[in-house]
């Protein structure tokens, strides 16, 4: 997986849209938008990607911000469960490995990049590294592309424009349709499985390649309704809502 953070200008200031990349399948994991580029905003998106993470060897590619470390290491845990009373004991996931690809820029040119291995040995990360393409070490380049492909297609991205966004919904709207069509209806070619292979089907998700009109008419569930928590003892007319859309 690899991770990164894209400027972008707005009305009134800037913000940064965080996005994450399954190399192997080129599939979108997800984004998130904020204001500042701190731990919540990288915490948001980690956990988004550890939703739908299977407990097997994983390496995490990011960039130079050290906020991703802890949110990685914050957000890869599960509870151990003794029957004991108080908050369980957290377990970090086993063989999830992380790397970092720093630039330095001068004049708006990267003129120098260092790779580090923060968890892992570089043994591992070479065995996980290999099975997703590149140039034989360590990089970002995957995100990148898929960064360019969103400047592309989403106009207030795009360097030195004037389709500045007004409020950070639109960014956050218009970055899940871009994200979406990305996975289920433009075809990959760096992608083995074949010339028309989006990588949803190299995913699993779907078994076809699905046109806008599919994707925007696909009808979406609502989340399963929680009730609000309160003191006291419900009302009967609060507990028949419950046994109706709880049961």
């Amino acid at each position: 997986m690899q991770a990164d953070e894209l400027r972008v200008k707005k009305q009134g200031g800037i913000v940064w849209m965080a996005l994450a990349l399954m190399v192997q399948t080129r599939l979108w994991l997800g984004g998130e938008v904020s204001a500042p580029r701190d731990l919540p905003l990288i915490r948001r998106l980690i956990e988004r990607v550890r939703r739908g993470a299977a407990p097997r060897p994983l390496l995490i590619c990011t960039d130079g911000l050290c906020a991703s470390i802890r949110a990685i290491r914050e957000t890869f845990r599960d509870p151990v469960r003794t029957g004991q009373g108080g908050r369980p004991r957290l377990r970090p996931w086993r063989n999830v490995l992380i790397a970092q690809v720093v630039k330095r820029d001068e004049r708006r040119r990267v003129v120098d990049t260092e790779r580090r291995i923060v968890d892992g040995t570089p043994a591992r990360v070479e065995t996980l590294r290999r099975r997703s393409p590149g140039d034989g070490v360590i990089n970002t380049a995957s995100i990148e592309r898929l960064n360019a492909t969103f400047r592309e297609r989403l106009a207030p991205l795009a360097r030195r424009c004037r389709a500045l966004a007004r409020e950070t919904l639109t960014l956050h709207e218009g970055m899940f349709v871009v994200g979406t069509v990305s996975n289920f209806c433009t075809p990959h070619t760096s992608l083995h499985a074949g010339p028309k292979t989006t990588p949803a089907m190299a995913a699993g998700i779907t078994d076809h390649g699905w046109t806008m009109q599919e994707l925007l008419s696909f009808h979406v569930p609502l989340p399963r309704w929680a009730p609000p928590k309160q003191r006291g003892r419900p009302s009967r007319a609060f507990q028949r809502l419950m046994e109706r859309w709880c049961s």
